[in-house]
């Protein structure tokens, strides 16, 4: 099968003929249809999230049919439209997998980093850690919602009931969750980088009230703030934009330092807190919320030998939505 491969942390994917990976007793094997590109693989492809399994096919938001099952698989069968997201196996009995919150689980195994993912024809699959793909949704546009909509979902249910809620970095997530904020009556306030009018345009056609530079003030005070863009210096912009007792949460995996700031900004009961991976609650809870909006996708598509061009245009800021791999284009 054709895959793309990251061989050393730097240096471009390798397109290569690998085998197709065996199912074990209860994984599901899968003819990928759509991957989506997160900025989460810019982090692995850059080292700056560490020790990946190497050679590793990266991606994380799979779209595949069910090939072939293993010996112990109940939950699907061939042919089923199936979603793999992030969060890939846990260890089941660690105290955080004992009280739902699993996706704090040490011995956690994430797809596309320490598990081959799906920059690639076919991959494989841990049965319990899937879902059901909601109807009506094609493959591409199905994609971004394995984790810009999953863990922004996960995210956004972290800045509670806001009235005024900021999102800074308008890409992948913000772009779904936008329109689970406005179906649910809540005002968004969009922050780009300061030459970006385009995603500032595009944040304003999906609803948002007020879009602008991430370096500005809002005109109105937020009750709440995601940050989706991995710059640290974006926590104390933010924590000067929330009104008393708000919140900043910070949505990526990974973010550059946090310059220090004044405690007069935090004081009067602002908060900042992480997201960390995602539970299968969310994803099952997301999935049925989804078609029920319901959401739409902007996607931009690229073929899997271009996976190397999708990363760069991500990096650059050049996708308005998500970018996703379309494995059957040539």
């Amino acid at each position: 099968m054709r895959a793309m491969i990251l061989d050393v942390p730097g240096k471009p994917l390798r397109l290569a003929d690998i085998p197709i990976p065996t199912p074990k007793p209860e994984q599901v094997l899968l003819r990928v249809r759509a991957c989506g590109v997160c900025r989460t693989d810019l982090h692995i492809v850059d080292g700056e999230l560490t020790h990946p399994k190497l050679p590793l096919v990266l991606g994380h938001q799979i779209v595949g049919i069910v090939e072939k099952i293993g010996a112990k698989v109940t939950k699907f069968k061939q042919g089923d439209r199936v979603g793999v997201p992030w969060l890939g196996s846990t260890c089941n009995h660690c105290r955080y997998c004992l009280s739902g919150r699993e996706n704090l689980c040490d011995r956690a195994q994430f797809t596309g980093y320490q598990l081959d993912g799906g920059y690639a024809e076919y991959t494989v699959a841990d049965e319990h850690f899937c879902f059901p793909i909601p109807e009506g949704y094609p493959d591409l546009q199905a994609a971004p919602l394995l984790c810009a909509g999953l863990i922004g979902y996960r995210s956004y249910r972290m800045a509670g009931d806001a009235e005024r809620l900021g999102f800074y970095g308008f890409g992948a997530a913000a772009h779904i969750l936008i329109q689970v904020a406005r179906h649910q009556g809540r005002e968004v306030y969009a922050f780009t980088r300061p030459d970006d009018l385009k995603g500032q345009q595009f944040a304003l056609d999906l609803g948002a009230v007020w879009a602008g530079s991430s370096d500005e003030l809002p005109p109105k005070e937020l009750d709440a703030a995601i940050i989706f863009a991995p710059a640290g210096k974006l926590v104390p912009a933010a924590l000067r934009a929330i009104a008393k007792g708000g919140t900043v949460v910070c949505a990526g995996i990974h973010m550059s330092d946090i310059p220090s700031f004044p405690y007069s900004i935090l004081w009067e009961e602002r908060m900042v807190r992480s997201v960390a991976n995602l539970t299968r609650l969310d994803g099952e809870e997301f999935l049925t919320l989804a078609p029920q909006i319901p959401i739409h996708t902007e996607v931009t598509s690229f073929p899997l030998s271009a996976a190397n061009e999708a990363l760069e245009a991500l990096r650059s800021g050049k996708i308005n939505g998500a970018a996703v791999l379309a494995i059957d284009e040539n």
